[in-house]
């Protein structure tokens, strides 16, 4: 009777717990509301309608970099980890409190994909922390900004807005954004301030940004891409050659793409056109200086002017140097002479010339070595059909296999001579302008043409004359001959030695066999040509005009028999 009158402290316990919902399952792990009854140096004295109280850190009740704004009697929510500990008070958290609503708040900010705000509080490896009311976020740095951020202390400790990307409350991790925040924001001010821009619109930006193709210019919340090919008419090798970032630059809007809301820009539209008047400005065959600004494998480029650039072709560098690589003949930033060759303007292109700058050696070795003159020079090079001569000029001529030596084949002529060895020869002809120079070498021997003309015994035989030729070398292709006794050399072609197939065999004569055969003409080493049949054919002709036509009823062999006759007689 007496425990019912006077319950005991720890009847009123089990009434607590009851009251409560069991032993302590009632509070723990949840979240109830408590009131401040003391705050004692930095800890805030709270009491739940527990056994006891409990202490909590002033520092869970203010924001970050904050100080708290707390006072005795004030009503907060904490969170209750345990109903009483080791001391008999209560395990009581503000920031557990906090960070259960906040989850709360959170799923169904996430469910919604609604921005939610945040302070930066702290760094980790690979990005920072962000305190969403209690919960802490993940940040990756690739998150920041839309651009890379060097520094990220301005943003720190300052309520902003994120985006939730991912979360995960059984495991605690939630991963935000401030840069889709920014790229949002951006693009709702593009879309603006891309519907104030024109085509053609001059407007002044700031440089973000620099590539090796260009440069990216913020016009006041919308980027701009600004060409390195639109900077200026001038080559420019990099972006950097003209601008920093960080400066404001006057610039023309090119081309809007709304659609993908790409803007490109231009500086050099701003300037005037070096290209207009260039036709008259750079008359073809006008001689102009010029520096070499950049070499490729088929020529140079030659600034004539800042905007005006030519191309001289690898095949108008050199008179004597043929596939060679530009970067032999000329350098970068040299500067030369040049010839212009041609002019579009509409294509902006110029043709130029470095060899036509410079004397032809061809036209001045034509100048120096007339035809029938004698030079001197190097054996370059040997080949199947003649030796290569290295002339005066830095150019070459050639000796062909059977202007090398009298009296012998041409595969044996060749053999005579070998590369650098130094020999003489006669010029026998010039074409400057496929760049051609022929010599002879057995012109300089006995019987062949000397310099300036014929030698004296082929001075006295005139065209269609016959004459009495020595056979001096039987060959598969005709008769090397020589007229007289001491006269010039010449050659019989196989089909010259007569008119019957029969006869056009130049082995049926022998070395130092003489017969009758007609001066056809000179060579271009003034050399004779003999024919037989042309000689057979001449005397037909005089025959039948001196005997009459075959017509009379004589036969042609009737008039050729009379005609043998008669010259056998005289």
């Amino acid at each position: 009777m007496a425990s019912t009158a006077f319950p005991s402290r720890d009847d009123f316990a089990a009434l607590l717990n009851d009251s409560l919902g069991g032993e302590d399952g009632g509070f723990e792990g949840r979240v109830v509301k408590g009131t401040v009854t003391a705050i004692e140096n930095d800890l805030a004295v709270i009491d739940v309608g527990l056994k006891s109280e409990g202490r909590v850190p002033l520092r869970e009740f203010a924001a970050p970099g904050q100080k708290a704004d707390l006072k005795v009697g004030d009503e907060v929510e904490v969170y209750v980890d345990r109903v009483e500990n080791a001391y008999g008070e209560a395990m009581l958290s503000r920031d557990r409190a906090r960070r259960e609503a906040a989850w709360d708040k959170l799923e169904a900010e996430f469910t919604e994909t609604a921005r939610v705000e945040g302070v930066i509080f702290g760094r980790v490896k690979g990005g920072f922390t962000v305190d969403l009311d209690g919960a802490v976020a993940f940040l990756p740095g690739s998150q920041v900004d839309i651009r890379p951020v060097r520094d990220v202390t301005p943003l720190m400790d300052i309520p902003q807005p994120f985006q939730i990307l991912k979360m995960d409350r059984r495991r605690g991790n939630i991963v935000v954004s401030r840069r889709a925040i920014l790229e949002e924001t951006r693009a709702e001010q593009r879309s603006g301030l891309i519907q104030t821009l024109a085509e053609g619109q001059i407007i002044e930006g700031v440089v973000k940004n620099i590539t090796d193709y260009g440069a990216f210019v913020d016009l006041g919340g919308i980027d701009g891409l600004l060409h390195v090919t639109d900077l200026s008419y001038k080559r420019i090798n990099h972006p950097n050659e003209m601008i920093n970032i960080g400066d404001t630059v006057r610039v023309q809007i090119i081309r809007i793409n709304r659609e993908t809301q790409r803007i490109s820009l231009g500086m050099k539209q701003l300037e005037s056109d070096p290209w207009e008047g260039a036709t008259a400005k750079y008359p073809v065959g006008a001689k102009l200086s010029g520096r070499v600004t950049n070499i490729t494998e088929y020529g140079a480029f030659v600034e004539l002017e800042p905007g005006i650039e030519g191309l001289v072709h690898v095949s108008e560098m050199s008179w004597t140097k043929k596939n060679v690589h530009p970067g032999k003949i000329v350098s970068t930033s040299q500067e030369v002479d040049v010839i212009v060759l041609e002019v579009d303007a509409d294509k902006r292109r110029i043709s130029l010339g470095l060899k036509q700058a410079q004397s032809n050696p061809w036209e001045s070795f034509a100048e120096r070595h007339p035809i029938g003159s004698t030079v001197e020079g190097e054996v370059k090079n040997a080949t199947e059909f003649g030796l290569f001569i290295g002339l005066d000029g830095d150019v070459d001529g050639m000796v062909h296999m059977s202007d090398i030596a009298w009296g012998i084949s041409g595969e044996d002529a060749l053999a005579l001579h070998r590369k650098g060895e130094t020999v003489q020869a006669v010029v026998l002809d010039i074409d400057v302008e496929k760049e051609r120079i022929s010599l002879g070498m057995k012109q300089l021997e006995r019987g062949g043409p000397a310099a300036g003309g014929t030698t004296a015994a082929a001075a006295g035989l005139n065209k269609n004359a016959v004459v009495t030729v020595t056979v001096l070398e039987v060959r598969d292709g005709g008769l090397e001959v020589q007229a007289g006794e001491d006269g010039a050399t010449g050659f019989i072609k196989r089909s010259d030695l007569g008119r019957d197939r029969d006869e056009q065999r130049p082995e049926r004569f022998q070395l130092g066999q003489k017969f009758d055969a007609m001066v056809t003409g000179f060579d271009r080493a003034k050399k004779p040509t003999f024919s037989v049949k042309a000689m057979q054919i001449a005397e037909e002709k005089q025959a039948v005009a001196q005997y009459g036509s075959s017509d009379s009823g004589a036969s042609l062999g009737d008039i050729l028999g009379e005609a043998l006759k008669a010259k056998n007689e005289g």
